[in-house]
């Protein structure tokens, strides 16, 4: 894999713990700023409007623009966010800087993944996504827990700091490192032939998994504090831990899907949907015994992101010939689903469910892309 690669996965670790470190931090968001706990979730929420937005925006904004450029602008904007993230006392000013980050992340994202399948052979987006990506199962297993301790230290402002900090040599890196050519890596298409591509059938189905399994793993990821706390019994240190062990898992979920994406993986998704539902159901249960929990925490890492990189990789292949929107559809997809998750889960919450009703409706979300993935793949002309 090209060493810009590389690079541009430790921008994503950056982007990546700011989307996710907020699982370790929603509750102390929501004592020092007044508000409760499902409206300091509308963080996660409003980050992920913002992607969603963000993601095709951006990408037609940057399609006849050289990707260092564009990378540089949108990692310029997410750091400034963060600064003024950091220091504003304000609970809507710091949505409204959510939602610029996250602007600035999904275009970010979508050159990246655009430019980074361009870097490599045709047959190997898989590996690229999977290096990509990879910085961001490496924000769960360091970043998220290291902002978690450093919010139980120092606050959770610190946390918004050091995101700005590491986004700084990703910058310098960036521009000393990845091609000047544009993020397609030859002629650019015209905008109209590209958004056409989202009318094939097979490709929204493809989105639609994509969005239903985020959601599912935002769903239960933004308040697992939450349940670690309340319903486990385990003490705030437990937390990082916790958050740690399930990065962990997300970690090797996405390397090994960078390798499977890459060959028919329709006799494989299917047994690992089925075993993502068996877990998100055995978490709801056993929740309250804490040994279990935490033993669960890195299977369904592995499970959840294993699966939701897949059907990313997917994407890219059924939008092949939309070679700078199909990195924006991609990104979209998971966060349509990460704006979803977290907003069923505070529903469920604040109409009295408990604190395990997230992990409930992660495995129902989980249910309804298995009926979806069904009804498709019993549709003998359009196999998936």
């Amino acid at each position: 894999m090209p060493f810009a690669l590389y690079l541009l996965g430790l921008a994503v670790f950056a982007q990546g713990t700011s989307e996710f470190m907020l699982a370790g931090l929603v509750p102390d968001i929501a004592r020092d700023l007044g508000v409760s706990v499902p409206t300091a979730g509308t963080l996660t929420s409003g980050f992920a409007v913002g992607m969603v937005v963000g993601a095709p925006a951006a990408a037609l904004l940057a399609r006849r623009r050289p990707s260092r450029q564009s990378l540089l602008v949108f990692l310029g904007v997410f750091l400034a966010a963060h600064v003024v993230g950091a220091l504003t006392p304000d609970f809507s000013v710091l949505l409204a800087t959510r939602v610029v980050a996250a602007l600035a992340n999904a275009g970010f994202l979508a050159v990246g993944l655009t430019a980074a399948t361009g870097m490599v052979a045709p047959d190997a987006k898989g590996r690229a996504t999977a290096v990509l990506l990879g910085g961001t199962t490496l924000a769960c297993v360091a970043g998220v827990p290291a902002g978690a301790v450093l919010g139980q230290l120092l606050g959770w402002r610190s946390a918004f700091w050091a995101v700005a900090l590491v986004s700084a040599p990703a910058l310098v890196a960036i521009a000393r490192s990845v091609p000047r050519g544009p993020a397609a890596g030859g002629p650019v298409p015209r905008a109209g032939k590209e958004l056409r591509a989202l009318r094939r059938p097979r490709l929204l189905w493809v989105l639609c998994l994509a969005a239903l399994v985020n959601g599912a793993t935002f769903c239960t990821f933004t308040y697992l504090a939450s349940l670690v706390t309340e319903v486990g019994g385990l003490g705030a240190g437990w937390v990082p831990g916790v958050l740690a062990l399930f990065g962990a898992g997300a970690f090797a979920g996405v390397t090994a899907a960078g390798r499977l994406a890459d060959r028919d993986v329709r006799p494989v998704l299917p047994l690992a949907g089925a075993a993502l539902l068996a877990g998100w159901t055995a978490l709801a249960l056993a929740a309250g015994r804490p040994g279990v929990a935490v033993a669960l925490a890195p299977v369904l890492g592995l499970l959840a992101f294993g699966v939701g990189s897949t059907l990313v990789t997917r994407v890219l292949y059924e939008a092949s010939d939309a070679p700078l929107l199909g990195g924006a559809f991609a990104t979209s997809a998971l966060n349509v689903g990460a704006a979803l998750g977290p907003v069923l889960g505070g529903a469920a919450l604040d109409g009295g469910l408990g604190h395990r009703s997230p992990v409930w409706v992660s495995a129902l979300l989980v249910a309804v892309a298995g009926l979806v993935a069904g009804c498709r793949t019993r549709r003998p002309e359009q196999p998936a």
